[in-house]
């Protein structure tokens, strides 16, 4: 299992939620080199841009967006999965969604700040 670190942003995403949703997700969010040949697409994804990989982790109604660097996944975002619903459904684009997140700006946006922030 790899060392999970957050940085300013997603930890402050994390604890904006309540004590016990935040325990469930925490106990939920438990990544093993072994997910990350063989992604199970119920609870993985993996989004590109530039070369770089970024990996989107589903649990209950969060994704949990992070790369991984050496022995450690650095979350980057912590968001509900309706942030990009409404942008999704009103897009329309016949894509899957991790192939939209990847075209959208708003979307890269988000995650540059996570990648940017301190890490704690």
């Amino acid at each position: 299992m790899f060392q999970i670190v957050f940085n300013e942003i997603s930890a402050a995403e994390l604890s904006s939620l309540g004590t016990l949703e935040q325990l469930e997700l925490l106990d939920e969010f438990k990544v093993h080199k072994e997910d990350l040949v063989s992604l199970d697409d119920e609870r993985f994804g993996k989004i590109e841009r530039d070369g770089t990989l970024l990996y989107r982790y589903r649990a209950n109604e969060y994704r949990i967006y992070f790369e991984v660097r050496e022995d450690r996944v650095i979350v980057h975002r912590v968001l509900h999965k309706g942030t990009f619903s409404d942008f999704l459904f009103r897009s329309k684009m016949p894509l899957a969604e991790d192939e939209q997140l990847a075209e959208s700006k708003h979307f890269w946006k988000l995650i540059d700040e996570g990648r940017n922030a301190k890490r704690i």
